[in-house]
């Protein structure tokens, strides 16, 4: 006979068998079916157990997965939340953290900055060798100067801005300010929800104190004091319930310029949801006081059938033309039908209005949402595209002759050059890979005088057996498929030179896709991969000159340990003699992590 205390002794390990069994039954009923069998946009299980409870929860309660929890309790969605996550439910006891001493700032870079997404207006990812601080000779001793926790569960979507000797960069729904050279921590800002989008640094119009601009999860637009982390202003964008912000607002002449994109077409895959009602945009806002000026709407909307057309989410940060006062912006595809002429396309508006001036479409009749993918043909037509969105801005780029270029790379892996200067006109396109809805061009190129340097993702998921999953094997990414770097020509896109994808070794799981946004100084090119490396390549030749693994355990300067993974979504920043960049992007069967790193030479 079991003896009283031992019967007690056993209750608390009863129900933590009773609640895996609970969460796991909820999970393979209304949850299997999509993620043990991911397409498109769809993480895989690995991915969320990859996440906090608390973002699980989110997603079920008001974020991508609303709909389909909609039959859930509250109570089974924190059970089968808690029993997906493989986070700790109670945080490691972390030292305080270090905080920078009261005044001045500690080391204060002297006008050196990155100070939004594409280091200047035109987004071409180029810091110029005095605002870089590093030589190409100095690359090869680049070495770990410190490390940031940014939040156990944390996934590293924010990309750092850099200006005045701070680094601002988000962690979850956290904002913070960290010393440049040192990482002690000035202030930290709550945010409503996630932080999804870099940081864009500068000034409102007739202010001389510095603001910190950003947007989340819900499509809110925040406006935070450089100084104090001081909450300015608040401003909602859309009030679509899927709306988000995932580009970065481009600040020019006292004026936020901010794209609009949505979860909605993931919502798609499950059959009782009618698809799709979401419309991109682009708005524009006073930085002084968040108040909207014009707000343009990327599909023009059908007043019979409230289902369609939709999409053509702005997912990236807007360009700004000062000579033409032009916002140029990429556009994704058509959610729901009919096709419009402005998915998957350049758009160009009015900086003072937001009149549409012209609209060149790189790909015609690209209807998609996960539907498609999961066969729900109430949401998916029978006709339907590839997923072959815009995710990265256009780079405005000088031809020579007074002629230019906007320059971009798209999912369907074809990079594309349009005259801005002649209503969009088609210069060239130029293929480097296979193209699909992981794959293709994602984040960001970069470009440097006469050149253009793309990296290459092609990220692909395959499965392997494994006895512990309910289906009897588990995606993970392809460590054969993907990745590379290309240089091409901005007058006519001739592939100048090309490096060959990063080799995965015995690394498990891995993937050679380089998704993240390339980034340039003189004589050297910045790549991220799913891999866990970062690597410098020399721009003559492809050759890579550093590389640094960054999936590993680090002792924050935060307090605790933190650890790296995957780079994806974000990009390397360089200033004044450093290099910063976020490691951890675990979403497509990658290394999960929650760190940024920064480097030095000196």
């Amino acid at each position: 006979m079991t003896s009283p205390m031992l019967r007690l002794s056993l209750l608390p390990l009863c129900a933590y068998v009773l609640l895996a069994q609970d969460g796991a039954a909820i999970y393979k009923t209304h949850c299997a079916g999509c993620h043990d069998h991911p397409v498109g946009r769809m993480p895989p299980v690995s991915a969320l157990q990859a996440m906090s409870v608390t973002t699980i929860l989110a997603a079920l309660n008001d974020g991508a997965m609303k709909t389909q929890a909609a039959a859930l309790t509250q109570a089974e969605r924190s059970t089968v939340a808690a029993y997906l996550s493989k986070m700790p439910t109670t945080p490691a006891v972390k030292a305080a953290a270090r905080m920078c001493p009261a005044g001045k700032n500690v080391s204060a870079a002297a006008g050196a900055e990155w100070s939004n997404w594409g280091a200047n207006a035109l987004n071409t990812r180029f810091q110029s060798a005095r605002d870089a601080g590093i030589t190409p000779a100095q690359v090869p001793s680049l070495q770990l100067r410190w490390a940031f926790d940014l939040g156990e569960g944390s996934t590293p979507r924010s990309q750092p801005a850099v200006a005045d000797g701070r680094v601002l960069v988000g962690g979850d729904t956290k904002l913070y300010a960290l010393d440049a050279r040192s990482g002690c921590t000035y202030w930290a800002f709550a945010a409503e929800n996630a932080v999804r989008t870099g940081i864009v640094i500068g000034k409102a119009r007739g202010s001389n104190e510095r603001t910190a601009y950003f947007g989340d999860l819900k499509a809110n637009l925040y406006a935070v004091s450089f100084e104090s982390g001081r909450l300015l202003w608040k401003t909602k964008i859309d009030d679509h319930f899927a709306a988000m912000m995932t580009g970065t607002p481009a600040l020019d002449d006292g004026v936020l310029y901010a794209g609009v994109s949505s979860y909605e077409e993931v919502m798609a895959a499950d059959a009782k949801y009618p698809c799709c009602t979401f419309r991109g945009s682009v708005v524009a806002v006073d930085a002084a006081t968040g108040k909207q000026i014009w707000k343009t709407y990327t599909v023009v909307a059908d007043p019979v059938n409230t289902r369609g057309p939709s999409g053509a989410g702005v997912w990236s940060t807007p360009t700004v033309d000062a000579r033409t006062r032009r916002i140029y912006v990429a556009t994704g595809d058509n959610y729901s039908g009919p096709s419009t002429k402005t998915s998957d396309a350049v758009l160009a508006l009015d900086a003072g209005t937001g009149k549409m001036l012209w609209s060149q479409q790189a790909t015609a009749d690209d209807i998609y949402n996960s539907g498609c993918d999961m066969h729900v043909a109430a949401n998916c037509p029978a006709t339907h595209g590839n997923d072959f969105d815009f995710g990265q801005p256009p780079m405005l780029v000088n031809l020579g002759d007074g002629k230019r270029a906007l320059i971009l790379g798209q999912k369907s892996a074809l990079v594309y050059a349009f005259d801005p200067d002649d209503n969009g006109k088609p210069l060239w396109n130029r293929r480097i890979g296979e193209g699909g809805s992981l794959g293709g061009i994602q984040w960001g190129s970069a470009a440097e005088g006469d050149r253009v340097y793309v990296a290459l993702s092609d990220l692909r998921l395959g499965g392997v057996a494994d006895p512990k999953s309910p289906q009897g094997y588990r995606l993970v990414p392809d460590p054969k498929h993907g990745g590379g770097l290309f240089a091409l020509r901005t007058s006519d896109g001739e592939v100048v030179w090309s490096a060959k994808p990063p080799d995965c070794g015995d690394r498990k799981p891995c993937s050679p896709a380089q998704s993240a946004p390339v980034s340039a100084i003189p004589g050297v090119v910045f790549s991220g991969a799913l891999d866990g490396h970062l690597r410098g390549y020399a721009s003559a030749t492809g050759a890579v000159i550093w590389d640094v693994d960054t999936a590993r355990e680090y002792e924050a300067v935060n307090g605790g340990e933190a650890h790296g993974g995957s780079i994806d979504v974000t990009g390397p920043v360089i200033v004044d003699g450093m290099v910063y960049s976020t490691s951890g992007y675990g979403q497509w069967g990658g290394m999960p992590g929650n760190v940024l790193l920064a480097y030095s030479a000196r």
